[in-house]
């Protein structure tokens, strides 16, 4: 090994396990919960030979991130031998595998998604992973099981097209978890109603539950959003996105805030809703339509408002699964289909740049960024890494993938972490 890659792992160790949240990866949208970190001196390029840590062999495929916790890196994955649904654990130095646990059997998959599609969350004490099957289950930082839960089982099956993929958001002692899927489910006489769920971190019992009610109609119901918090006047609110609406809640008790209604005018039945909504400067952007327009939302809102309290809205900027980004003041809008970058005002919606990647196969990751870079991946494995403050590009690298890679990258502790199809990569500066 290298000099130097010794003398970067050994800091790597040295520094063990962070007592706060600073540096860490702790959910798919990382520490602000918008694709950002503030780490910086992270690599220009995600070369295999010149910034490459580590390379390990993943079980099977995943779109979800990993959570990354000081040392420790969790990971969810499907094993494409047994059809098991796994949650593993890696150290963040070296790539080893300090625990592997076998959740379920996750048989059920399709083209664009697999029930390990959840990211998981994790603190200073808990790592939580969540199966497109229902199961929630919590281990401790050495793997022990803490409790296990289904909730299929607790509240009736899933309807949602293709799989259920949504990521839980942690505040403080409680997960928040959602599930908005259609009610008009072609014979499924034993499905649940959309919710959203609040559970104790501690022993996973329910805290609340609240009814997501609209009037959306068949696939428009559905929605792979995360629920994403607003913090305003010092006060935290759950944000969600999906069935033709945007509402907030009030994280004690579930209840609804503000709604935001018409997205859908028309009342389009097939407007199924991807990217979750991103907060950039006070404000909630969400995408529309399939991606066919982008809408900042003021976040001071009470009670029911229509479109026209609209910050901006635009159909230039389009999305139909790629979160937005806000990083630095500026919000940053992947389309992933066209392979399009757009640097956006969050104030007005105005493009300060755009430009397009040279790919050949879509991009369903999301953008990440840190140190004044942007870095994003492709479904054939190619990873770019761009500058943030206008259109460059930086390096473009293959990493290869054995299936589509639709992760986004994670950063943490001076490390970019990129999850493939088929395996898991830490790079770092040299």
């Amino acid at each position: 090994m290298m000099g130097w890659l010794r003398m970067l792992i050994g800091t790597f160790a040295a520094a063990g396990v962070l007592a706060g949240g600073e540096g860490n990866w702790p959910n798919w949208r990382g520490p602000h919960s918008n694709g950002s970190s503030d780490e910086t001196a992270l690599p220009d390029a995600l070369d295999p030979q010149k910034t490459q840590l580590w390379s390990v062999d993943l079980p099977g495929p995943s779109s979800g991130t990993p959570a990354i916790w000081g040392n420790l890196v969790f990971v969810s994955s499907l094993e494409s031998e047994t059809q098991n649904l796994l949650a593993l654990c890696y150290d963040r130095t070296s790539g080893k595998q300090l625990w592997r646990r076998e959740v379920t059997v996750g048989y059920t998959s399709n083209k664009r998604n697999n029930l390990a599609s959840p990211s998981p969350v994790c603190d200073a004490g808990h790592a939580v992973f969540t199966y497109g099957s229902g199961d929630i289950i919590a281990f401790d930082h050495a793997g022990k099981l803490l409790w296990h839960r289904n909730l299929q089982k607790d509240f009736g099956k899933f309807s949602v097209e293709w799989l259920y993929g949504s990521s839980p958001l942690l505040l403080d002692d409680r997960l928040v978890v959602q599930l908005l899927n259609r009610d008009d489910a072609k014979g499924n006489t034993e499905q649940t109603s959309s919710f959203l769920l609040a559970i104790a971190l501690a022993d996973g019992h329910d805290l609340w539950k609240h009814a997501r009610v609209t009037d959306a109609k068949g696939e428009s119901q559905e929605a792979y959003t995360s629920p994403m918090p607003l913090v305003r006047d010092g006060k935290t609110e759950v944000v969600l996105l999906g069935g033709d609406c945007v509402t907030a809640h009030d994280p004690a008790t579930g209840a609804e805030l503000w709604r935001f209604s018409g997205l859908n005018p028309g009342h389009q039945g097939n407007w199924r809703t991807i990217p979750s909504a991103v907060v950039a400067d006070g404000r909630v952007v969400v995408s529309a339509g399939r991606g066919a327009r982008l809408i900042a939302i003021p976040g001071d809102l009470t009670g029911t408002v229509g479109i026209d309290r609209a910050v901006w809205n635009v159909t230039d900027l389009n999305t139909d699964v790629c979160v937005p980004l806000f990083y630095h003041g500026r919000l940053y809008v992947l389309d992933g289909d066209r392979k399009a970058i757009s640097c956006v005002d969050p104030a007005t919606g105005a493009k300060q740049w755009s430009g397009t990647l040279e790919s050949t196969a879509v991009l369903r990751a999301s953008l990440t960024a840190g140190d004044g870079k942007l870095y994003v991946q492709n479904e054939a494995g190619d990873a770019w890494v761009l500058a943030a403050d206008h259109f460059a590009v930086l390096a473009k690298t293959s990493l290869g993938s054995e299936g589509a890679s639709r992760a986004s990258i994670a950063i943490a502790q001076g490390i970019v972490l990129v999850r493939t199809s088929s395996k898991l990569m830490a790079f770092a500066k040299k």
